[in-house]
């Protein structure tokens, strides 16, 4: 798609979509799993269907996740054939999408029209992707053709996680017809979200704690300001997990910082990419999902990749305040990140894979001891939205990046220290903040804030994540480093 480049909030072309009526509730929910970011480990459980039984998703084995050795070399190839995997259950699902009813009533029916032929495509993938590992001189995975099947999801009132450390626990409740333009479903396209991922924040017991900091350790910040995107810079690529992939993200990122991420975007394109940082030595690349208003209204992404041909629809929100701090360590000294490190904080699959890398948390301003992981907050007058990234805090001292977008770094332990075989670095700890009305459920005017969201996510806020590639200058790095070991506060 042609890249946006137009500020939000302003729009002179918003029309009302009269067929896309927002309608909250429960009902059979439709999905594909669609892969395009890092995940740790796969929790979710089987699940079967009998003939009637609403069907919430293709759930299909995470191929990337469980490539643990790639050959440098062949990396960006074999990221390329795991996007044609999530392309391959982009179309199982618009398929699927329309065969919803003879499914539920047939599952052998589903099991000839969808899965089969998704299976036989898969695997001619996944056969792809060894002969590049083997070709790479690395050790031939084993049973990797193994993992071509996927299945159809029962309807189960939603994801299985949600019991994370300092973070509500609770289930995801409901579903939604795809009717593609509201349907019998929830949300402005009918996949989400629904009444039951929306929580008052003040039911919500304080549960948001730091270990403390031993004496003589890191325990500074350093300030970097970026702005809230201003320039209106998105686009649906994510240059980490799918370089050379146009629409890699299968939704819309938000941009500040490096004005140069794409999916085409080398190294040294990000090198010498202007910044939207006040500090010109900040050229890293900070992006998230957008959040959207799910009012009935249109963006200009409606007909575009990652909007409205991925189910994101609605009008994107421009956050009134982003803050990103990088803190130390309350274990230890941080040193320095290399250049061009990249990092993936959440999970953009949790609602298929399971809350165990579902890191970013929801709250509301004055409520900020008080985070929600799997569901969004319904915030009281005068106080706004929150989203919080903390970014993972140890790297192996070694890459900038692995097979799976993950496992180079790590989050520090309960006590604060690194696992063995990572030393500390600053951790980014990113606020997002929105001043957006709180949701109206049904009636003449409904309206709902949402994250975007892979189609098969149903736009759930489990599914939230941010990403990071470190383009600072060396000398600022080193003041960062300086800043936070001697306890000091600095921009």
């Amino acid at each position: 798609m042609a890249r946006t480049t137009r500020k939000r909030s302003t729009l002179a072309n918003r029309a009302i979509a009269a067929s896309a009526a927002l309608i909250l509730g429960g009902g059979g929910l439709i999905a594909v799993n669609v892969y395009a970011s890092a995940g740790e480990s796969r929790q979710s459980p089987n699940r079967t269907q009998a003939a009637g039984q609403s069907v919430s998703t293709i759930d299909c084995p995470d191929v990337g996740n469980e490539l643990k050795q790639v050959p440098q070399q062949e990396r960006r190839n074999i990221d390329r054939e795991l996007a044609t995997l999530d392309t391959q259950i982009t179309t199982a699902y618009k398929r699927f999408a329309q065969l919803r009813q003879r499914i539920e009533q047939n599952p052998q029916y589903g099991q000839q029209q969808i899965l089969n032929p998704l299976k036989n495509e898969r695997t001619v993938i996944l056969q792809r992707i060894a002969a590049l590992i083997e070709r790479g001189k690395a050790p031939k995975p084993q049973g990797l053709t193994s993992m071509a099947p996927c299945t159809l999801r029962a309807d189960d009132g939603g994801n299985q996680g949600g019991n994370g450390q300092g973070q509500d626990g609770g289930q995801n409740d409901g579903g939604q017809d795809d009717g593609g333009q509201g349907g019998g479903g929830g949300g402005q396209a009918g996949n989400g979200p629904v009444q039951a991922d929306f929580v008052d924040i003040k039911s919500v017991k304080p549960n948001a704690g730091d270990p403390r900091n031993r004496r003589g350790v890191s325990r500074g910040v350093f300030k970097t300001s970026c702005g809230v995107n201003e320039n209106g810079k998105f686009n649906p690529d994510n240059v980490i997990v799918a370089p050379g992939v146009a629409n890699g993200a299968h939704h819309m990122h938000d941009y500040i910082g490096n004005q140069a991420n794409d999916a085409f975007a080398s190294d040294d394109d990000l090198a010498a990419g202007e910044t939207t940082c006040v500090n010109q030595g900040d050229r890293s690349s900070y992006f998230w999902p957008v959040l959207r208003l799910q009012n009935g209204q249109q963006e200009d992404d409606a007909d575009a990749d990652g909007g409205g041909k991925d189910q994101n629809v609605g009008e994107i929100q421009t956050p009134s305040q982003v803050t990103m701090d990088f803190v130390g360590n309350p274990r230890s000294k941080v040193t320095a990140m290399p250049r061009l490190l990249r990092i993936i904080t959440g999970d953009a699959k949790a609602f298929v894979n399971g809350d165990a890398n579902a890191n970013a948390s929801w709250s509301c301003t004055g409520f900020e001891n008080r985070q929600l992981k799997d569901k969004y907050p319904i915030c009281p007058q005068g106080s706004q939205v929150v989203r919080t990234f903390k970014f993972q805090s140890c790297w192996d001292g070694q890459n900038t990046d692995s097979a799976n977008h993950r496992t180079h770094v790590a989050f520090a332990q309960a006590n604060g220290a690194c696992p063995n075989g990572f030393r500390a670095i600053p951790q980014l700890v990113q606020r997002i903040v929105y001043d957006v009305p709180p949701p109206v459920f049904g009636g003449a005017n409904p309206s709902v804030f949402a994250v975007d969201s892979f189609p098969e996510q149903l736009h759930k806020p489990i599914t939230d994540h941010g990403d990071f590639i470190n383009v600072f200058d060396q000398n600022l790095m080193k003041k960062m480093v300086s800043c936070i070991n001697s306890g000091r506060t600095c921009r």
